[in-house]
């Protein structure tokens, strides 16, 4: 069944034989649960018992088992989970199955120039044994921490579970950043070796890596060794006597090494994301609650099982790289990685890895399905679909109209879309659809298992249904960083000081009559105009009901009257740039009026090529409200492009201004 001819609420309603088939009905079915609500109750009023069910269902090993399953004796902002137990994800991920099923593939990659290339389980230990012995030769030990400026690829699987399998702490770094970005990542995090490759391809050239990774050490300072992949060995590379290594074969590795039995709370990882101020905060992460929480996800939200193949359109330096990694291999399933872009070098090539690779669970975000939707929408009836069951997605709030786009003509009206949202510093996702149950247009379902959450006012107080107020969550989960790297007052003072005892996400958020919910945007990047709240994702929505309109970003700026009003930055449609003008722009001002009211309509409409957008396809909203200010936007390592922002500025002194916000 596709759209459901039950109930028109729903664009997607689940048949029985997916129901019976899930993961997520498999431990019901264990526990005498009969629905998801109250599945999801029990998660979190009996965290203890749902943890330990999830731990026995998906059989994630502990060398030494825990004595309890969460400790709060500190407070819940530095909770401790599966207390006294010893686990390590290389083992749980790699060494198990090289044992249990060798010749089982844990990683298919292909590069941009086409290439394709798969690793056994059995291989990819090989791999990761050869480069844990080396780290050792370098003099890497358990707590030292090590920095990936890698692209995805099988190296970069056999890199983290190498660190990982030593007590190493991995450092994961955008390969697209450039050296002082990567410079700052690794002068916080303290690493001292560094594992990157000499180049990747990106669109059709070559972007040199080492050149950037030997500035970024300079810069640094105090890196004594890089490792050095060669994806690409006839590109000219200077290697530096004493300090860089090449990456070694595995024939290299003298013995087979043992992963080591580390507590559950050792380091497995710090996440960096951008803040604000010009400081990114580097999120810790550790074995034993990663481990479980993105195990749980992977098998319950999007329900990958064992042998299947899951791909998610992301880069290694943000969440969603360790978590398809980390996710699909503790389940004995297998991540497929490419090198590239994915509308590179046409733009259905998503579509066509679908078919090459037998994906069975693909993950894009909605700024990319936009992409695809201008440019892709004729060939994607050329591939075949067959393999593919559930669509993922993540990075920010949808458009109505794309979302369909997606479900329709990519999903074909019969597959979910489990929209989910998390973070970084989250290490899992707070709301997520399960494929048990019917799905809404750009809903994210309701609360993920065993995750608190709530939307409150600003007096902390819970809101009506319907009504927008703050994502909070009301108590601590297995993958919640366990601080800010070296600064835990700013990891308290971000998400802890708020509400007492209360995670603040810093995302508005609402629910329906029905239970389902939904996400508006940035709390920090709320339009307040004359005391009347709203997100910008409720304004670029509004605009993508314009046919001319490709995509756009809403920000306020400062207004003596009204507090704020209201820019928008658009990205017309291919062959739309001719009607960019006075006319168009009365057009998209009374798209907005139309559907918001008179109070929200755009006082400054900007055309441009394109947004800020991080390599992960997030717009960054504070770069474009930068851009139109002249203020100082904070960290601006992650964009993939910030040349935009200059063309940005420049078309800004030249748009046209509504002589009122209301006009």
């Amino acid at each position: 069944m596709g759209v459901s001819d039950v109930d028109d609420r729903f664009v997607w309603t689940p048949r029985p034989a997916d129901i019976e088939r899930a993961n997520v009905s498999r431990l019901m079915r264990t526990h005498g649960i009969d629905t998801l609500r109250e599945l999801t109750q029990r998660s979190v009023a009996e965290v203890e018992w749902f943890w330990d069910a999830v731990v026995r269902d998906l059989d994630i090993e502990f060398s030494t088992p825990y004595e309890g399953v969460v400790d709060l004796s500190r407070g819940p902002e530095w909770a401790t989970w599966f207390v006294g137990g010893r686990t390590n994800i290389a083992r749980q991920c790699v060494d198990r199955w090289a044992e249990r099923d060798p010749d089982g593939i844990a990683v298919v990659w292909e590069g941009e120039d086409g290439e394709v290339r798969e690793a056994s389980f059995a291989e990819l230990r090989r791999m990761t044994d050869a480069l844990a012995t080396t780290l050792f030769e370098l003099g890497v030990v358990s707590g030292d921490t090590v920095a990936l400026l890698l692209p995805m690829a099988i190296e970069t699987v056999a890199a983290l579970m190498a660190c990982s399998k030593i007590g190493a702490i991995w450092v994961p770094i955008f390969s697209g950043f450039g050296p002082d970005a990567v410079a700052s990542r690794i002068a916080d995090a303290r690493c001292e070796v560094v594992i990157t490759a000499n180049a990747t391809l990106r669109k059709g050239a070559v972007v040199p890596m080492k050149p950037v990774a030997d500035r970024a050490a300079e810069i640094a300072g105090g890196v004594r060794h890089q490792v050095v992949w060669m994806r690409l060995p006839e590109e000219p590379t200077d290697m530096t006597e004493g300090r860089d290594v090449a990456w070694p074969e595995p024939r290299d590795a003298v013995a087979p090494v043992d992963a080591e039995a580390l507590d559950s709370e050792h380091p497995l990882f710090i996440g960096y994301t951008s803040g604000t101020t010009g400081r990114p905060k580097g999120a810790v992460h550790v074995h034993g609650g990663f481990l479980v929480k993105i195990a749980e996800e992977v098998a319950y939200q999007v329900d990958l099982h064992r042998g299947e193949r899951l791909h998610w359109a992301t880069d290694l330096g943000w969440i969603m790289g360790p978590w398809e990694i980390v996710g699909s291999l503790a389940l004995g399933a297998t991540v497929v990685l490419t090198e590239g872009s994915p509308l590179h070098p046409t733009s259905d090539r998503l579509m066509r890895q679908v078919a090459r690779h037998r994906i069975c669970v693909l993950g894009v975000s909605p700024t990319l399905v936009r992409a695809m939707r201008t440019t892709a929408h004729s060939r994607l009836g050329d591939h075949d679909r067959s393999s593919l069951r559930v669509l993922a997605s993540t990075g920010e709030p949808w458009d109505p109209d794309s979302y369909r786009w997606l479900h329709h003509e990519v999903g074909e009206g019969r597959r979910p879309i489990v929209n989910l949202s998390g973070g970084t510093e989250v290490g899992a996702c707070f709301l997520s659809p399960h494929p048990i149950v019917p799905t809404k247009i750009a809903s994210l379902g309701g609360p993920a298992l065993g995750m608190h959450v709530d939307i409150v006012d600003a007096g902390g107080a819970p809101v009506a249904p319907g009504a927008v107020g703050e994502l909070v969550c009301r108590q601590p989960w297995p993958s919640m960083t366990r601080g800010i790297w070296g600064d835990p007052e700013r990891y308290l003072e971000s998400y802890w000081k708020r509400f007492a005892g209360v995670w603040t996400h810093g995302d508005w958020a609402s629910r329906d009559d029905d239970g389902y919910w939904f996400l508006h945007g940035r709390s920090d990047d709320t339009l307040n105009v004359a005391g009347k709240r709203i997100g910008p994702a409720e304004i670029e929505s509004a605009l993508a009901l314009h046919p001319a309109v490709a995509e756009s970003a809403a920000v306020g700026l400062p207004d003596a009257v009204k507090g704020e009003s209201i820019a928008c930055v658009v990205v017309l449609r291919a062959g739309a740039d001719a009607e960019a003008g006075p006319q168009l722009v009365r057009e998209l001002r009374a798209t907005v009026r139309e559907h918001l009211g008179s109070a929200f309509t755009p006082r400054l409409v900007v055309f441009a090529e394109a947004l800020p957008k991080t390599r992960s396809a997030k717009i960054v909203r504070r770069a474009v409200r930068a851009a139109l200010t002249g203020d100082d936007a904070g960290d601006l390592s992650s964009l993939e492009d910030p040349l935009v922002l200059d063309a940005i500025r420049r078309s800004a002194r030249g748009a046209i201004r509504g002589s009122e916000p209301g006009a």
